[in-house]
């Protein structure tokens, strides 16, 4: 099932949960609207390229919509809705003012040389900068782009609309970006992870945690845990895979993995096969990297207790049935990974104040974040009698529609 169909469903489990009425659930599935442009650019060579730029804005009905640009050779239209949708509920979830959006440009980066790239976004931006805004919809970096790519958004725009730092988040420190978004993800993984365990009368010291995908999410998520006492026994990248399970010394591998690009040749773990590490021992198993990894095909030999979904879609519904029967529980991803888009609002809100903060009081605020997050989605739980994860999508479908209906916007 690909990341659509999947969040369809989901969505549509959770309106019948919540007993919304067809209309509504009909206009809440809609995206407001696609947008798909060409961006055309001299290369570093003097010949022409066209690359497609789109953006998909799912819903505003609570705020501004939110959500990544992601540079990528294969932008697949249905997962980019999924992923708009999934922001819908990702940021009501979070209780943030915000609704979802997606979009990016189809290309590989790695083919394009620095200057090609500031085009390119340039270019992009002043195709869509009427349609993007402080208070209509707020890009951040994704898969492919990063603060750079921010910055000439910001920059671009700005020439259109005057300076206006809150208009895209996750930019570099000079321009307005906030302290503590770098780990934010990882450290929302965090907060959500120790909200999960203390449910069952647990702490992080001393578990076993195998973490799938080194990363930005996966790296920070692995540092911080292991800070906390976590011992994190596997490890696995795009180059390899590593094991100890006596626990890896994070600090090592991540020194390692700046001079190696990657965590293949550690020499503080064994090498292992990167497909079976979601199949190892270990009490927490964190999908940090792509989506669908869990299936129906492996979820009956996966050994961890409890899954926390750093990834965006890892589990698939089919395996979310076999694990459920299993008992293994797990928190899912638009829950335990919106701790980047939280921060973002935090980053948009310093900006628009004109006031930052500290590093601390932005960490202070996502866990108070995380943590009543996880409480209301515990409370949705109770209330339908469900699992996790149709508690955190009835728990946004819900919000959302509340939202919806209060503004006069129902069919």
């Amino acid at each position: 099932m690909n990341a659509l169909a999947a969040t369809n469903r989901n969505f549509k489990l959770a309106a019948r949960l919540l007993g919304l009425d067809s209309k509504l659930e009909k206009s809440l599935l809609i995206p407001f609207r696609e947008i798909k442009v060409e961006c055309t650019i001299p290369k570093d060579d003097g010949t022409l390229a066209s690359f497609v730029g789109f953006r998909v804005q799912h819903d505003n009905a609570r705020g501004p919509m939110k959500g990544g640009i992601r540079y990528h050779p294969e932008v697949d239209p249905d997962e980019v809705n999924a992923l708009a949708q999934l922001m819908t509920w990702k940021t009501a979830v979070a209780n943030i003012p915000y609704g979802g959006a997606k979009g990016g440009i189809g290309c590989n980066p790695g083919d394009l040389s620095f200057s090609e790239l500031e085009r390119l976004t340039r270019v992009f931006t002043q195709k869509i900068h009427d349609l993007i805004g402080v208070h209509t919809d707020v890009p951040a970096p994704d898969m492919g782009t990063n603060p750079q790519t921010m910055a000439w958004i910001l920059d671009e725009y700005s020439k259109f609309h005057g300076y206006s730092p809150a208009v895209v988040t996750g930019k570099p420190i000079d321009l307005g970006g906030s302290l503590g978004r770098d780990a934010a993800t990882g450290r929302g993984v965090l907060f959500a992870t120790e909200a999960l365990l203390k449910e069952y009368g647990k702490g992080i010291a001393g578990q076993r945690i195998v973490v799938q995908g080194f990363g930005n999410v996966g790296s920070w998520a692995a540092q911080l845990l292991s800070e906390q006492g976590g011992k994190i026994v596997a490890v696995s990248d795009i180059t390899g895979a590593i094991k100890n399970s006596s626990g890896i010394d994070i600090t090592s591998l991540l020194n390692h993995v700046k001079e190696s690009r990657g965590v293949k040749g550690f020499s503080g773990g064994d090498s292992i096969d990167p497909n079976s590490i979601l199949l190892e021992d270990c009490d927490i198993l964190i999908p940090a990297a792509l989506g669908g990894v869990i299936n129906r095909d492996n979820a009956k030999d996966i050994k961890a207790k409890f899954i926390i979904e750093a990834a965006n879609h890892p589990t698939d519904p089919e395996a979310d049935e076999i694990l459920s029967k299993k008992g293994v529980v797990v928190l899912p991803d638009i829950l335990a990974n919106s701790g980047g888009v939280t921060v973002s609002y935090f980053e948009w809100v310093q900006n628009i104040q004109g006031f930052m903060w500290d590093e601390d009081k932005v960490n202070a605020e996502l866990k108070t974040y995380m943590t009543k997050g996880f409480k209301d989605v515990k409370e949705m739980c109770k209330t339908h009698d469900c699992d996790l994860r149709m508690g955190a999508f009835s728990l946004g479908v819900n919000r959302v529609a509340r939202a919806t209906l209060l503004r006069g916007w129902e069919a």
